[in-house]
């Protein structure tokens, strides 16, 4: 089994926000958002410079100080009715520890010292995810299913590549859904702080999946290229089938799951009770994605399905009458 302390052993530890102050606290925040290569020309998938690029994008970006485990607030009876009814907690816990472990069993899989570098570090911070959510599932005594045992997948570059083509669909809409649960005033404020830098790691980790993609792809063999796109298009049948909930839910290892896979669909109905139309939603989710990928370098790839799909989606939709539109937050 992949030793998630091996896999770590090399990277920085996480500091407590509380011992730094505001300003350095801040710098780390807008350095997470904020990068760009000083190579100059084109990063082309493949080559030195775009695979030492995304690792230095990865490695320069990362922020010590957030998102961390915080003294959780009290909340009001009906925010925590709010925040615990949600049906992504069992979901969201369990995706973050398969995920870190699925991340580091890949990383030691690779030789290269660029990549391996860059994966152990998003495992790393996968690991930190859980480690938020957990104790706030714990402050708030959520009630959960019993986690299952994470083992390491059969299949490592199998489990990867879903886990990785999951995060880019999801975080597409979970983008969105964080930015309505703000506006709405669903999440109070301290919790917006605490999960707005996990948002903002989500997209790193898809923008560093991105990249490896298109690196991978680029330095395989050419006699390994069709059973790998053969394998893609296997992941994403196999994302699309559990997605529109064909058949129980059974993840990347096999497991069955008894959970709504379908949240990102239906989740801007929790969350608020604004009359929000899917035209709105959309473009609520590209406005987002948008604005959080702008930080970083131009030349480095964005994942495109998810907002090519939705763009597509939007050019049927009408936003019903007496929907009211969704407004920005300053």
């Amino acid at each position: 089994m992949t030793s998630l302390s091996d896999i770590y052993s090399s990277l920085p530890e996480a500091i407590d926000p509380k011992g730094a102050d505001t300003k350095t606290v801040a710098e780390a925040d807008f350095n997470a958002r904020h990068w760009s290569s000083p190579v100059p020309g084109p990063l082309k998938p493949g080559s030195a410079e775009h695979k030492r690029a995304v690792a230095e994008m990865f490695r320069d970006t990362f922020n010590p100080y957030k998102p961390s485990v915080i003294a959780w607030p009290k909340l009001d009876p009906e925010t925590l009715r709010r925040v615990t009814s949600l049906p992504i907690w069992d979901i969201a816990v369990q995706t973050e520890g398969k995920a870190r472990l699925r991340m580091a069993a890949y990383a030691r899989m690779i030789d290269d010292p660029d990549m391996k570098d860059a994966l152990s570090r998003n495992a790393w911070e996968e690991n930190r995810h859980k480690e938020v959510l957990s104790k706030l599932v714990e402050a708030y005594d959520i009630k959960m299913a019993p986690e299952p045992p994470y083992i390491e997948p059969r299949d490592t570059e199998w489990a990867y590549l879903v886990t990785g083509f999951s995060e880019c669909v999801d975080s597409f809409f979970a983008f969105g859904l964080f930015a309505l649960a703000q506006r709405s005033g669903f999440f109070p404020a301290e919790l917006i702080e605490t999960f707005e830098p996990v948002m903002q790691e989500e997209c790193r980790h898809i923008l560093l999946f991105a990249n490896w993609l298109a690196w991978h792809r680029a330095t395989m063999p050419l006699w390994q290229r069709p059973w790998f796109e053969l394998r893609v298009l296997a992941v994403w049948v196999f994302l699309v089938y559990e997605r529109i909930g064909l058949a129980t839910s059974i993840d990347a290892d096999g497991n069955v799951q008894e959970q709504d896979n379908n949240f990102t669909v239906s989740g801007a109905k929790d969350m608020t009770n604004m009359d929000v139309s899917l035209r709105d939603m959309i473009d609520l989710c590209l406005e987002e994605n948008e604005r959080r990928f702008s930080g970083y370098d131009p030349r480095l790839l964005r994942p495109k399905l998810a907002p090519n799909l939705a763009r597509f989606l939007r050019l049927f939709l009408r936003r019903p009458s007496g929907a009211r539109a969704l407004e920005k937050t300053a």
